[in-house]
């Protein structure tokens, strides 16, 4: 983070190799704001419980697209700041970025989102997001043993839901 005077604060974080290291966290929420899958990878500080987190990072979205509706300069109708849309209405924002992390963001017609957190020199992620929203209807919502608006519990779990209740 720099100021004004330019001293800087943190340091940049490395830069991305070929072995992967880019992605940091991924989230899936639903649209009632119920965090169906978190995942991390590279995360070294955790400063928050996970339902804080899932809390704070579904009520930036909120905010970011009820900004972004209202700065929309295309629209005669700006609404009012705070008011929810529905998917796919007003202006939307895909990506932001920091200089410790770029933040990718794609809400589908039915109120799913799905946001990575990446390295902030990572590229346009829209293919890849539509690419993991595609796997996320072929094997969660296609899958007769998930429970919709419920988390999403890990591939073990789904293909043996035994094991679940041996562990209990």
């Amino acid at each position: 983070m720099q100021f004004f005077g330019g001293s800087e604060i943190s340091p940049s974080p490395p830069v991305p190799t070929g072995s992967g290291n880019h992605a940091h966290m991924m989230y899936v929420f639903n649209r009632n704001g119920v965090c169906l899958l978190y995942k991390e990878w590279n995360r070294p500080l955790r400063t928050l419980n996970a339902q804080q987190d899932h809390k704070l990072m579904f009520g930036l979205l909120f905010s970011l697209k009820s900004f972004t509706a209202k700065m929309d300069p295309t629209s005669v109708e700006k609404g009012n700041l705070g008011v929810p849309q529905l998917p796919g209405q007003g202006c939307s924002f895909h990506s932001f970025c920091t200089n410790s992390y770029k933040l990718s963001f794609m809400e589908t017609p039915s109120g799913i989102k799905i946001i990575l957190v990446t390295h902030p020199k990572t590229g346009d992620l829209r293919e890849s997001l539509k690419r993991i929203y595609n796997l996320y209807v072929e094997y969660v919502v296609k899958n007769p043993l998930y429970s919709p608006g419920t988390p999403i519990r890990s591939t073990a779990e789904i293909v043996n839901p035994c094991n679940h209740y041996a562990r209990a």
